[in-house]
């Protein structure tokens, strides 16, 4: 998948945004960021929950890794030339979820909520 693609996927999503971080890009929902890409470009960094990053770990270690930040795992790290389109979309969405305003994600809809786990259906994921 091309960091052009990932673009287009966060910046579809409501009230997102790109604005630099630090020497990282970054998307962010009203401020708060969901993915971060690194100066490589190669990879992207993608805050989901623990429900969900455990899953995509599971799933695809070909192309998913753990994202340590001061020694605790905050997310995944994906492999942007190694990893599936649909993969990184659900990601990327479950990231935006997670970080959305209650009333921005109401407006948007339950959309894919049956590929969600259980524990999240009803709200974002909180990791414990």
């Amino acid at each position: 998948m091309k960091l052009a693609a990932v673009r287009t996927l966060a910046l579809a999503l409501p009230e997102v945004t790109e604005a630099p971080h630090h020497h990282f890009g970054s998307f962010r929902v009203r401020g708060k960021i969901f993915v971060t890409v690194p100066p490589d470009q190669q990879h992207i960094h993608v805050f989901v929950a623990e429900a969900h990053r455990e899953l995509a770990l599971a799933m695809h270690p070909e192309f998913v890794e753990r994202l340590l930040w001061g020694g605790k795992v905050v997310g995944v790290r994906v492999s942007l030339p190694q990893a599936s389109a649909a993969v990184v979309r659900r990601l990327v969405h479950q990231a935006w979820e997670q970080k959305a305003p209650v009333t921005l994600r109401a407006a948007r809809g339950a959309g894919d909520a049956w590929r969600r786990p259980a524990s999240c259906r009803r709200a974002p994921c909180k990791s414990p």
